[in-house]
């Protein structure tokens, strides 16, 4: 049995531009994405903040430096420009690997520039450990 558990957060990023009729996806900078340990391809969840829609995608990275959040093809339904996000990706572990997990999470200003690394607990050990 595998428990899937938070890997990566991107709170608050700040949508920058919205492209629907493209392939689909999310483009994120790579320097954000390097911060929380997100891939190129990989799937992610995407919350918006004030309408409380999400939707599945996968990462596409785009400009370093650039502070890219874009909503591309369906995605665009999710938010328009200036909509702040909440950008999770999950990872599948085993229960043996659970004990000591904790997310890479940053916080992000309306620029999308980070402004704060938040440290979440790791997971203490697990009934059985």
């Amino acid at each position: 049995m595998r428990i899937t558990v938070l890997k990566s957060k991107l709170h608050l990023a700040t949508v920058t531009r919205s492209h629907l009729y493209y392939h689909g996806s999310l483009t994120i900078d790579p320097e954000l994405m390097k911060a929380v340990a997100i891939v190129p391809y990989e799937a992610i969840l995407v919350s918006n903040v004030a309408t409380g829609l999400r939707g599945e995608t996968y990462v596409l990275p785009g400009t370093p430096g650039s502070g890219q959040i874009e909503l591309n093809g369906a995605m665009a339904r999710l938010g328009a420009v200036g909509d702040r996000l909440i950008v999770m990706a999950f990872a599948q572990l085993e229960p043996s690997e659970v004990t000591g997990h904790s997310p890479r999470v940053v916080a992000l200003d309306t620029q999308n520039r980070i402004v704060e690394r938040i440290a979440y607990p790791p997971i203490e050990a697990q009934v059985g450990d």
